[in-house]
């Protein structure tokens, strides 16, 4: 399946700052069943875009805005193709967990079993295994790996109730244990959090999500979407959506994959300055055939109406930007 992707990014400042460094995490891979065949940054104010790829593999865009300025526009253009992903076996059989471990002690997948920034263990997250039946690791290894991390999806589905902006960027697991309900990017990382403590190597994904008509879909269109990969003896890494409870599929399209979310924010900087900062973003992926309208200009932000979602910051928020990195919550 052929995507067109635009990935609109706006920073409003209410004062003027005076220089903005950022990076940015919105090319999509080019790996397994996905194939990125055309990529395009276009920034406002103009500036010099260059690009690294991290030890992950993923495409990193950065650049300097030195001037004066009371607003940052980021326009990502991409062409996708992604195939469908190959059928899952029934099971894996008897030795899986013995083919896992040998996988693991042979390989370099530590990062992804050890706690990261959103990946803590937690009294509650432990209090969450226990309701699940998988509060120890003999225990939750009397099931084959493949239906484990399939129940884990279906129990994350079941138990937590999807509520756009529930949570912040920064959220840790708990508050979404707590009040049981989050975006995508709660129900990754508390799958990530489950997993790695039962042995699976698991890895957060950022991307996007294709909405089909008629599809019963609980995450927000119009945004950036989230899901995890689990480690699996031999299928490799396979795609899962606890936020949907369905494996990952032809229509979400992989960005950037790393511990956690904070290694893989689609935006990411600092600036220069003392003003508060509105985050403005807009995403639309549609069929290449029937490829999104183009803005009539970069600054044409105004015009993206119910696209948009709106995180104003307020004072401590935006020194806290300020300080550390602009980002977007993935929903």
């Amino acid at each position: 399946m052929y995507y067109s992707i635009r990935h609109l990014t706006k920073f409003r400042y209410s004062e003027h700052v005076s220089e903005s460094l950022m990076e940015a995490r919105m090319q999509p891979r080019s790996d397994g069943p996905q194939r990125c065949l055309t990529f395009q940054l276009m920034v406002h104010p103009r500036a010099r875009v260059q690009f690294y790829r991290d030890y992950l593999g993923n495409t990193v865009h950065h650049f300097d805005v030195p001037g004066r300025h009371k607003q940052l526009s980021i326009i990502a253009d991409a062409l996708v193709d992604v195939q469908p992903m190959p059928a899952l076996p029934v099971s894996l059989g008897q030795g899986a967990w013995d083919e896992l471990d040998q996988m693991i002690a042979a390989g370099d997948y530590n990062e992804m079993l050890m706690p990261s920034h959103f990946g803590q263990s937690s009294e509650l997250l432990e209090r969450f295994e226990k309701e699940l039946g998988v509060d120890s690791r003999q225990r939750a290894r009397r099931r084959d790996p493949l239906h484990l991390v399939l129940d884990l999806n279906a129990a994350l589905y079941s138990k937590i109730a999807y509520v756009p902006k529930s949570t912040r960027v920064d959220s840790p697991i708990d508050d979404a244990l707590e009040s049981r309900q989050g975006v995508c990017q709660d129900f990754a990382h508390i799958m990530i959090g489950l997993a790695r403590r039962i042995g699976i190597p698991c890895r957060y994904v950022s991307g996007y999500l294709f909405h089909k008509a008629g599809d019963k879909t609980r995450s927000a269109e119009g945004a950036t979407h989230a899901w995890v990969e689990a480690l699996l003896p031999g299928l490799g890494w396979v795609g899962l959506d606890p936020t949907n409870n369905v494996l990952a599929s032809e229509r979400h399209v992989r960005t950037a994959v790393g511990r956690d979310y904070a290694d893989v924010p689609p935006t990411k900087g600092i600036f220069k300055g003392s003003a508060d900062s509105q985050l403005l973003v807009a995403v639309r992926v549609a069929p290449s055939d029937a490829p999104p309208p183009l803005e009539s200009e970069l600054g044409a932000g105004d015009d993206w109406s119910s696209a948009l979602r709106e995180e104003s910051a307020d004072a401590e928020l935006a020194a806290q930007l300020q300080q550390q990195q602009q980002q977007q919550q993935q929903q």
